[in-house]
């Protein structure tokens, strides 16, 4: 069994020895425990960095994001054969000596996707503000996925190989919602493991530039990939909205007109229903094509596992 632990880094030669340094050389359940840094186009020593610190190190040409860092990494580990992946951040956020209790749920078979949970409720170093914040946005992932994620952007996480071979990362802004709404569509198992922090290492995060700023972009995030996956269930709401007050304002008018109650005084009402049936009608054949484009969607991404899976195996 191998166990990769790999670190998407930007610009990180300050912190970067230090969390190389802490990470375990040896966990139960492996044989082969190695160290990958994936250098998002860093313009400092950052591959120097970790290279001297014994890593191996992928590097990309250009700054891409963390996003493309992550899922390049993970790329990288299943061709190098891993079984197992963990994903920690390079300022050394998370506590290293948590990394057996976050894998033991995929060696065990009880999870594919494991996330390290904070517990954001007790960190001090966390505002008021982005506490609850981040606690409503685990809240939402928990119901939009189907999973008991209790903390859903921590990038603390143990994925199993089966489960890397399947996600696919569309968004360019951050992997850590759309990789859960993935895998609770894809029908994971994902568990949460209580993890410590080094509450010592606190910086302003690179990613955003406000709390208003994350939420917009996360939210983008959930819907399109909600979107992706159950268009038919979003689009045939969508259109029940108009469809139904159509059919309400139909019905009103084949009312008055059996009734004899001055029907043609109710016409504007038939032209109104008319127009909110077809809009409504017309969304939920949008539904439809969307929801034929996502079957064929999930048949590339099979080839696509396929593809990998033959390639690392090779």
């Amino acid at each position: 069994m191998k166990l990769i632990i790999q670190i998407p880094a930007w610009n990180e030669e300050k912190h970067l020895a230090a969390t190389i340094a802490d990470l375990p050389r040896q966990v139960d359940g492996f044989d082969d425990v190695q160290v990958l840094v994936i250098d998002d186009g860093s313009d400092d020593a950052t591959a120097e960095v970790a290279e001297n610190a014994g890593a191996a190190v992928v590097r990309l040409p250009v700054h891409r994001g963390l996003a493309v860092a992550v899922t390049t990494g993970i790329r990288s580990c299943v061709e190098r054969g891993a079984d197992v992946i963990v994903n920690t951040d390079a300022d050394n956020q998370y506590d290293a000596g948590d990394i057996p209790a976050l894998v033991r749920p995929v060696l065990d078979g009880s999870a594919q996707l494991v996330i390290g949970d904070r517990q954001v409720a007790t960190l001090q170093h966390f505002s008021a503000t982005k506490r609850l914040l981040q606690k409503l946005g685990s809240w939402v992932v928990r119901r939009l996925s189907g999973t008991d994620v209790r903390d859903a952007t921590s990038g603390f996480r143990a994925i199993s190989r089966a489960a890397a071979l399947r996600l696919h990362v569309f968004t360019r802004f951050t992997y850590t919602l759309e990789t859960i709404l993935q895998a609770g569509e894809a029908g994971f198992k994902v568990a949460s493991v209580p993890i410590r922090v080094n509450s010592d290492v606190s910086r302003p995060s690179r990613l955003f530039n406000s709390n208003f700023d994350y939420i917009v972009r996360s939210l983008a995030s959930m819907a399109r990939i909600v979107v992706l996956y159950n268009p038919l269930r979003i689009f045939l709401l969508l259109g029940s909205l108009p469809m139904g007050f159509g059919t309400a304002l139909l019905v009103r008018f084949l009312w008055f007109y059996v009734t004899g109650n001055s029907p043609a005084g109710h016409v504007q009402s038939l032209i109104l229903a008319v127009i909110l049936v077809v809009i409504g009608a017309l969304i939920w054949l949008a539904g439809v094509v969307a929801d034929l484009t996502a079957v064929n969607r999930r048949l590339l991404e099979e080839m696509v596992e396929r593809q990998r899976a033959a390639g690392a195996g090779s």
